[in-house]
């Protein structure tokens, strides 16, 4: 969700590697924006592709993916049906190749994403899992590299445009100002968002997103000093001029908010009604 925030947060990639396709899946919308970004990234022709979120159930979509073969491997970001509903049928069309996620819910064939810092053999890629929790308690993101090029895959961490929400209660603040700070290291590598278009600087937009939470926080901060004792009513002052039809979403991340300012308060008193 792009709450006040509705461009791009920092300069777009004026061009990809010649290794990476985008195949972007027909579901638009306010939460997935043009819709779910699927990545493809190839070394050299021939060799088998990696495939990174197959998306929605939308045969034409997954049809178009299997079309991109070989495929050798195929990778989840994060467990939401947006990212994940195309799997079982994208794996069937694949012939079984292994579909690998953090979730063993979302993991078909092989083990689960597990370690960070864990590197893929294979397919003339260079392929490290970066733990990246925080939109999801089960979200990561990719760090590949071929030749003298990388790109980060960052699912719905960082997204080509507006800012991205932390899906409370599986998603925790404290984890993702963390994975933000992560992945604000990674100065002047293109991020391959899940929604949206690709991003010049994955460092650049972290520090974005960074500065972005804490003034978010400020705000829910602001809205407590002057009443508000409930999410919903948090939500109606810190995201007033959003159209109400998202506020579901914003509620989201303000519960998230309120859960990290009373861990901040160490336990303490906030005033706060619990949801």
């Amino acid at each position: 969700m792009g709450g006040h925030v509705t461009g791009a947060v920092t300069a777009l990639a004026s061009e990809l590697p010649e290794w990476v396709t985008l195949l972007r899946a027909p579901n638009p919308g306010p939460m997935t924006l043009d819709g779910t970004n699927t990545w493809l990234l190839r070394a050299a022709p021939g060799e088998p592709a990696l495939v990174v979120d197959p998306g929605p159930a939308d045969e034409a979509h997954l049809a178009a993916i299997a079309a991109q073969g070989p495929v050798g491997l195929v990778l989840i970001t994060h467990g939401h049906p947006d990212h994940t509903e195309g799997s079982t049928r994208l794996h069937d069309l694949l012939g079984g190749v292994h579909v690998l996620a953090a979730d063993p819910a979302h993991t078909i064939g092989g083990e689960p994403l597990s370690e960070p810092g864990e590197e893929f053999a294979g397919f003339g890629l260079e392929i490290d899992l970066l733990a990246t929790p925080g939109h999801t308690a089960d979200s990561v993101c990719f760090l590949v590299e071929h030749g003298d090029r990388r790109v980060v895959l960052t699912g719905d961490t960082i997204l080509g445009r507006g800012t991205t929400v932390v899906a409370h209660p599986d998603g925790h603040l404290g984890d993702y100002l963390a994975s933000l700070e992560l992945l604000s290291t990674y100065r002047g590598i293109p991020a391959l968002p899940g929604h949206g278009p690709a991003l010049a600087d994955c460092g650049a937009a972290a520090d974005f997103y960074l500065a972005h939470r804490r003034a978010r926080l400020d705000q829910v901060r602001t809205a407590l000093d002057e009443g508000a004792h409930t999410a919903a009513e948090v939500v109606a002052k810190v995201y007033a001029d959003v159209d109400r039809s998202l506020w579901w979403a914003a509620e989201w991340s303000v519960r998230a908010q309120l859960e990290y300012l009373r861990r901040e308060s160490d336990g303490g008193s906030s005033g706060l009604d619990r949801p």
